[in-house]
């Protein structure tokens, strides 16, 4: 009987060990033990959803879908963004124009697209002689021919400033003289500012005259307003052909856009639009400093008679006591 127990003992069904075992056998062993089908049963649902377990990582087609979906999701935010910083750019600090007109050759053609600086003037600067400048029809200036309608989309680029406006009546001229300046053109003459003869020959239209079309002068700018002229003179119609309007043919600072400071398109044609030598010469600023200076010299003036009376009273005042 012992010899029996022992053999009984020893049989698989009264081993905890094998039990435990969830398959190493054949397939039918496995099929038969209950840990072994909780086995596949789990093996199973691991294939078929792989996000159930943590720490399991979705397969490449799971990942591209939800990175497709998030970008489509934030693309009207990015377009958003853009299409704010363009308008900011437009309103703020550049904006493109085209060039309608022969009036500017030959540094500016005709279909060119410059960029304005628009930021300078939030910062209180003011138009200088030379520079090439965009500035709004002062009134009158512009004949009444209505351009062509622009259709939504044009409009919508104008007003974020990706496309030049077709609406707005806007002029672009080179400064020759600025508040306080004197200025005249005789026939056969050149162009004079404070008594100063210009060098026009690096930017005036070649074969033209400085104003044998139309002469002025002279004439005293009065402050915040300029005098432009075309590089153009015979095919300009500028300062000198507006002195019958307010104004007298000068130019509010508070109408300028800006200064047109690069030539962006075609791209062949791609330059900056530098202030010309001729109006750094010596002496053309004499009349301006003459001016601003006679305002000290005068509080110099009176102020000395004050000076003397008070240094005469404390010297009398120590005398006395």
């Amino acid at each position: 009987m012992a010899v029996g127990a022992r053999s009984g003992h020893g049989e698989p069904e009264d081993r905890p060990e094998q039990l435990a075992e969830p398959s190493v056998g054949s397939a039918g062993s496995a099929a038969e033990t209950p840990s072994a089908g909780v086995s596949a049963e789990t093996k199973d649902q691991t294939v078929e959803r792989p996000d159930s377990e943590p720490g399991s990582e979705p397969d490449d087609g799971a990942s591209t879908v939800r990175k497709q979906r998030s970008f489509w999701k934030e693309l009207p935010l990015l377009i958003g963004i853009a299409l704010l910083l363009a308008l900011l750019i437009k309103t703020f600090l550049v904006q493109a124009f085209s060039i309608p007109s022969d009036s500017m050759q030959d540094t500016l053609q005709r279909g060119d697209r410059v960029l304005v600086d628009k930021l300078t003037p939030w910062f209180g600067a003011e138009p200088e002689r030379g520079e090439v400048v965009v500035f709004h029809d002062p009134g009158g200036w512009l004949d009444s021919t209505q351009a062509p309608e622009p259709n939504v989309a044009q409009k919508f680029l104008s007003f974020i400033g990706l496309m030049p406006s077709s609406e707005e009546k806007d002029l672009i001229k080179r400064v020759i003289a600025v508040g306080g300046d004197t200025v005249e053109c005789k026939k056969g003459g050149s162009v004079q500012v404070n008594g100063k003869a210009l060098d026009e020959k690096s930017y005036i239209y070649p074969g033209n005259t400085a104003c044998d079309d139309e002469p002025f002068g002279p004439i005293t700018v009065p402050d915040g307003r300029i005098w432009v002229m075309g590089d153009h003179r015979q095919n300009s119609l500028d300062s000198r052909y507006h002195q019958e309007l307010p104004g007298h043919g000068t130019v509010s600072t508070d109408e300028v856009v800006g200064r047109a400071i690069v030539i962006a398109w075609p791209l062949d044609r791609l330059s900056t639009l530098p202030v010309p030598d001729t109006f750094d010469q010596q002496g053309l600023d004499a009349a301006a400093v003459a001016t601003a200076g006679a305002p000290a010299v005068l509080g110099v003036a009176g102020a000395l008679p004050l000076v003397f009376w008070r240094r005469r009273r404390l010297t009398g005042g120590r005398t006395a006591g």
